[in-house]
């Protein structure tokens, strides 16, 4: 058997990448406990989430909401965490609308013509509710200058306080993380509202995984989250506990796209262009 993957990409900063690694120790030991194998003592850091998704060799991971849809014959949702975030309630997150801190900028409609950034064209966080917020108010399709893919919700932020773009959608665990360990990351930055809660990235395990072996690791994954000894690495990772949330839950992303889609707004997505990489190279 070719050997099994687990990662954690979603929230994997440096400063608390210990904790994300104590999480899988406590996790995966559980797992042996009840009687899995193959389980790998360690994250998979290397190999990019996306290829481990396609390997069919995929244990635990977690990735986003629009994923588990677009990916539906990969990846099985497992359990969906609670963060603890103020924008968060429940199972659910929100994504804050950022503009420079100076910036003459106070509601949406005094975003016209202005330059805006995503971090990827598959991210709910940073793209698809930026969209749908902005489709409304377009013009044959149009509302911004320009609009640029950045890579990573830090190098937007980057961006917006360096005065290269004005706009961008920022998950809000992403943003309370940095606001603790990276404040640096939001200086000269605002924000000027907060999307809708739509269901938070979930756990998710490969599509080959029995449905015994999800039973176990649900229980195992509950059962590790509720443990006393992990408070402080629940509140690293600021995780209250996890909820299930069936995948018809995660269909309000897509219903949002597809209300997005069909007024024909389509400048913010696909459409997109990548911004050359060594404009932000010092950017995580």
């Amino acid at each position: 058997m070719n050997e099994l993957f687990a990662s954690l990409p979603w929230y994997d900063l440096t400063e608390i990448r210990s904790s994300t690694d104590a999480l899988w120790s406590r996790l995966a030991h559980s797992l042996r406990k009840r009687g899995l194998r193959h389980v790998p003592a360690a994250l998979n850091r290397e190999i990019p989430h996306e290829a481990q998704w396609r390997s069919g060799q995929l244990l635990f991971s977690q990735s986003c909401g629009y994923d588990v849809l677009v990916r539906a014959n990969q990846l099985r949702i497992l359990a969906t965490p609670v963060y603890t975030p103020t924008p968060c309630l429940g199972g659910n997150y929100s994504s804050m609308i950022v503009v420079r801190a100076d910036s003459r900028f106070e509601c949406l409609e005094d975003l016209r013509g202005s330059t805006c950034v995503i971090n990827t064209p598959t991210s709910h966080s940073g793209m698809n509710v930026l969209r749908a917020l902005f489709a409304p108010m377009s013009r044959n399709g149009r509302f911004f200058e320009s609009v640029w893919r950045t890579g990573s919700h830090e190098a937007s932020l980057m961006m917006i306080a360096r005065g290269w773009a004005d706009v961008a959608a920022i998950d809000c665990i992403t943003y309370a993380l940095l606001q603790r360990h990276r404040p640096r990351a939001l200086r000269g930055i605002r924000v000027l509202c907060c999307s809708s809660r739509f269901p938070a990235p979930p756990y998710v395990v490969g599509s080959q995984i029995s449905e015994g072996d999800v039973h176990q690791i649900r229980e195992a994954l509950a059962e590790t989250l509720a443990a006393p000894d992990m408070r402080g690495v629940k509140d690293a990772l600021l995780i209250k506990e996890v909820v299930d949330l069936p995948l018809r839950s995660y269909q309000s992303i897509a219903d949002l796209e597809r209300r997005t889609l069909e007024s024909e707004y389509s400048e913010v997505g696909f459409s997109t262009y990548y911004l050359p990489k060594r404009q932000y190279s010092n950017s995580a």
